[in-house]
């Protein structure tokens, strides 16, 4: 299959990457797995046998007047310990090469097929300045978008770095949960070379 490039030309793709069937579920499955391992998992909390103190009873058990008591660590009160304490845990999921190589797949292909995928020769940018990205996007009705690029040169990552609805990738880096937060793709032609060669 063909790709039209924003300067009027067209890029020959394979259709096993940019014209593969969309698949959600697996899609939704990868994304969350990656959303998943992403997370920090350090969050810990006392069991009512880790807070210090509260060894001895309070009061006697009877004759006082007040609700008996035998610590005063007890989840009740307060600093006390917590009933179902959180403790530090791995959450990041087991995915396959294959499982996530196709979901990247499916995700460009949809891309390919809705036209939020726009391929552009090159992207040159002589200085790093905002507004010569902006501007350059513009031409490209892609405000919000995804810059995937064969090599980020420093210019341009510099003129993007101020942008807050654009991020720039270059094709190693590349992950699903990237693709599909934005709404728009802008591709060099040689970044769609190189990512077929991943993904083939």
């Amino acid at each position: 299959m063909e790709l039209k490039t924003h300067g009027g030309g067209a890029v020959s793709v394979s259709d096993a990457v940019f014209g593969a069937s969309y698949n959600e579920g697996l899609v939704h499955q990868i994304v969350t797995a990656y959303l998943a391992g992403a997370r920090a998992g350090t969050v810990a909390q006392k069991t009512r046998s880790e807070v210090s103190g509260g060894g001895t009873k309070p009061w006697r058990q009877k004759g006082t007047g007040r609700a008996r008591a035998g610590t005063i660590r007890s989840p009740l009160w307060t600093g006390g310990g917590v009933t179902f304490a959180a403790k530090p845990r791995d959450y990041s999921q087991k995915v396959n090469k294959k499982m996530y190589r196709g979901a990247l797949r499916s995700i460009l292909s949809h891309a390919a097929a809705e036209g939020s995928l726009v391929v552009v020769d090159d992207m040159i940018i002589n200085e790093p300045k905002t507004r010569l990205m902006r501007d350059r996007l513009a031409e490209l009705d892609a405000a919000r978008c995804l810059v995937l690029l064969d090599e980020v040169t420093e210019n341009i990552y510099l003129a993007a770095r101020n942008l807050p609805n654009v991020q720039v990738l270059d094709v190693e880096g590349v992950d699903p949960v990237s693709l599909v937060r934005h709404p728009k793709i802008v591709a060099t032609t040689a970044a769609i070379k190189k990512l077929e060669e991943r993904l083939a």
